[in-house]
């Protein structure tokens, strides 16, 4: 395990010496588009920006209008190791930049008195965080305490000062500094990381993990680093719960990693491999007894009819759109009126046809409109007439052609405009489209059904960053929250349930970090996960979650 480990970490050190060599030879910058996401983190609305290759913080910062320090700010570990590809960094937008709160004035009060504030360093926190908790800054803190640099120490006492006050004299010694009898907040203690690696307790879980870390070329996949570094993450937590863990990791492009069928007879759960090969060369070893995971790959959901051990993770399209259907009827209210628009003259394709069949088995009474992109301008008048002025218009695009999309947005606008109530229902591909402004979709209260969402307003998505920064000194992309997600689930379900724990997946649903869990056993075959996200697109550049 711990030359596992010593390789997976050392691939990852190899991983960012590279990324740095080349930045420094490459001086051609990728161009930068700004986000269709708008995303709240702490009340503010932002953008959520993947970074690609060879971005730089300065083209980013440029791009939207922001400065390098308001980056800083949102994304404190970028300052210290830059930007990683496919890392997800958040931009603040203008509107949160100004909302930023100004320096308080406090004035001087004689003789009063005010009772000392401890805080106690957890492992994954940095002073930037703690003083943006306090409403102080990182440097009042460092005053406050002596301190000559800014590296914490795990369960360091700091001194916390008040926004305004005058530091007199700060304490010597913090960890002195503070009475054996004084309350201290925040008292549990946090074990080390290295504690997932040590020997696990009896009756732990017995989890395999085999991805490809390395390339046909012999370069680090990162992606499925990232995926592993979110699951190492799931493990200290669920170590901190009380559930262990035995786990085992394979390269499944490594020759010198193999394992064979003793080693995954002995598996609670396997998680992995990726691509339709490599699975179905692991199902001629595993059996039908030992579960896989199948964490990534959309297009592995083939295998799922032919072999009853697979667990099949990410959401079928076609779940989504019927998802999408359902909600159309859940939000249906008398006045309301249902009308599907389809591209003229492009060839039937899933989309049409799964909506299609939903919306006929749905007995919602709707309306076909279909025209052409060469039609656009002159559509306006006819979608007019199909609408109701006596309550929602509820818009369902039945296509995944970005041109065509673009064009039914702009159309719908138009109606918006004239005082048309209008809600739009959509495929969440939609949300990657380039050319269509972002503007228009909160404008027609876009609704999506998705497999994957992160809200960053929630605790444990706030929690989950700050843990990964302190860990791994960098953002975590999609992967790192999915390898956290199936992790955490798959080991904690094991746990609880023993070798039984087969016969509780179909009652087990749970909501995670970005993924939802609605496991179902197909009538022939494995087993398929129907979890989706549903978000709305609403005015002021908001997105909510729905479920």
């Amino acid at each position: 395990m711990n030359r596992i480990v010593t390789y997976i970490l050392g691939t990852l050190i190899v991983l960012a010496a590279s990324s740095t060599m080349a930045s420094a030879q490459e001086y051609v910058n990728t161009p930068v588009e700004i986000s269709k996401e708008k995303v709240r983190v702490d009340g503010k609305i932002c953008y959520s920006h993947v970074v690609l290759e060879k971005q730089t913080l300065y083209s980013i910062s440029k791009a939207y209008n922001v400065s390098i320090d308001d980056i800083y700010k949102f994304n404190p570990t970028v300052k210290e190791t830059g930007l990683k590809k496919n890392s997800i960094i958040i931009i603040p937008s203008q509107d949160a930049i100004k909302s930023e709160p100004q320096p308080q004035v406090v004035e001087k009060v004689e003789k009063e008195e005010k009772t000392q504030r401890v805080h106690i360093a957890k492992w994954y926190e940095d002073l930037d965080v703690i003083a943006e908790q306090y409403g102080v800054t990182a440097d009042d803190i460092m005053a406050a305490n002596k301190l000559k640099g800014r590296k914490l120490s795990k369960r360091q006492k700091l001194i916390i000062p008040y926004p305004g006050e005058e530091i007199k004299k700060a304490a010597s010694d913090s960890t002195q500094a503070i009475a054996d009898n004084e309350i201290i907040e925040d008292t549990i203690v946090e074990e080390n990381l290295d504690s997932t690696l040590a020997e696990p307790a009896k009756g732990s879980v017995n989890a395999t993990i085999l991805l490809p870390f390395t390339t046909s070329t012999g370069e680090p996949n990162k992606n499925n680093l990232d995926f592993y570094c979110g699951a190492l993450l799931a493990i200290y937590d669920l170590g901190n719960e009380g559930i262990g863990c035995n786990l085992n990791v394979h390269d499944v492009n490594n020759r010198n990693s193999q394992f064979n069928a003793d080693h995954l007879s002995d598996s609670d759960v396997i998680i992995g491999p990726v691509s339709t090969a490599d699975l179905t060369r692991l199902f001629t070893l595993a059996g039908e007894n030992t579960l896989v995971v199948s964490p990534l790959d959309p297009r592995a959901e083939k295998l799922v009819t032919s072999h009853r051990s697979m667990i099949q993770i990410p959401t079928p399209q076609n779940i989504q759109y019927r998802d999408l259907i359902a909600w159309i009827k859940e939000d249906f209210s008398e006045g309301d009126k249902v009308v599907m628009i389809t591209e003229k003259g492009a060839r039937q394709n899933a989309v049409t046809t799964v909506m299609k069949e939903a919306l006929d088995s749905s007995y919602l009474n709707y309306n076909t409109f279909s025209y052409s992109i060469l039609e656009g301008r002159d559509v306006t008048q006819p979608l007019t007439d199909l609408m109701t002025m006596e309550g929602s218009n509820r818009i369902l695009v039945a296509s995944e052609s970005e041109a065509f999309v673009n064009d039914v947005i702009r159309n719908l606008n138009l109606l918006i405009y004239n005082n048309i109530d209008i809600t739009l229902y959509a495929p969440s591909k939609i949300r990657g489209f380039e050319t269509i402004e972002v503007e228009n979709l909160h404008k027609t209260s876009m609704h999506v059904s998705l497999g994957y969402y992160i809200d960053y307003e929630n605790a444990k998505v706030k929690d989950f960053l700050l843990k990964y920064r302190a860990l791994y000194n960098t953002e975590p992309n999609q992967f790192a929250f999915q390898g956290y997600d199936v992790a955490k689930y798959f080991i904690e379900l094991c746990a609880k349930h023993g070798s039984d724990w087969r016969s509780h997946i179909e009652k087990s649903g749970a909501k995670m970090l970005q993924s939802s869990f609605d496991i179902h056993q197909q009538p022939i075959g494995g087993y398929q996960n129907n979890g989706v996200r549903r978000i709305i697109y609403e005015n002021g550049y908001s997105v909510k979650t729905i479920k």
